[in-house]
């Protein structure tokens, strides 16, 4: 593993795989790039179609910069921590792929720096942003005190928060403070390079699919009976991204 140090001082975690063009993955929120992009065979996959891969641990997850400040997490202070581990890596321009959190933060680096992606991905979401639609302050109550909003227990983030507060080496703090950095910024649905939005017919975190993907003048790729968790390891997932990846530029 390898850091790359941001202009505020934070150190990105980051893995670069062996392989031809590797592919900028970003993990969502309250996991890593391991957990995301390995676990789920997508590395696997990217190598046996020749690419490598970039995994990057988001500031507040893994073994990255773990600040407790609201302040220090946005889409844009995300994005400018996948530039500094492309400027690390001397990688020019790169394809990314984006899921769940990770989605907003790839379109935020497309914003940012748009010469420096190529195509883009992004998985998992929809039209709405589920830490602002839940409650900020009951999302980060129920990472730090256990679930008791009684409509936060029936939404699709309930399980994810009630497993992290028993998960070894979380820092519910800086997890609480990303809730509240992220949601006090708007989402960004455009993009500047060709990209292709894949979810789940099953996942409600993806409401306003449709909408989005017309937002993104996207490729949308809904995978039958599958939800937000079972959407990122489905092989229809790859099948459907590899060859858009792999595909040249338009001239």
């Amino acid at each position: 593993m390898d850091f790359a140090l941001t202009t505020d001082g934070n150190r990105i975690a980051y893995e670069r795989h062996p392989g031809r063009d590797p592919v900028l993955l970003v993990h969502g929120f309250a996991t890593t790039g391991a957990l995301t992009w390995e676990a789920t065979g997508w590395v696997r996959a990217l190598a046996e179609a020749g690419r490598g891969a970039l995994v990057v641990d988001l500031r507040g997850h893994g073994a990255s910069s773990a600040p407790h400040s609201p302040a220090d997490y946005s889409p844009a202070l995300l994005a400018g921590d996948l530039l500094a581990v492309l400027d690390a890596e001397a990688l020019e321009r790169v394809d990314a792929m984006g899921y769940s959190m990770g989605s907003w933060v790839a379109l935020a680096l497309v914003e940012l720096a748009p010469g420096r992606v190529r195509r883009l991905v992004v998985g998992g979401v929809g039209t709405v942003e589920q830490f602002g639609h839940w409650g900020v302050d009951a999302v980060r109550s129920a990472l730090l005190d256990g679930i008791g909003d009684a409509a936060l227990a029936q939404s699709p983030l309930a399980p994810l928060l009630a497993s992290l507060r028993q998960a070894p080496g979380v820092d519910a703090l800086a997890l609480a403070a990303c809730v509240s950095g992220m949601a006090a910024h708007p989402l960004l649905l455009t993009s500047t390079v060709p990209t292709m939005l894949v979810v789940g017919d099953a996942d409600p975190v993806t409401a306003g699919r449709e909408e989005a993907a017309d937002a993104l003048h996207a490729e949308l790729v809904v995978l039958p009976k599958r939800n937000h968790v079972t959407t990122l390891s489905a092989r229809g997932f790859k099948q459907a991204a590899l060859p858009f990846l792999e595909a040249a530029d338009s001239l």
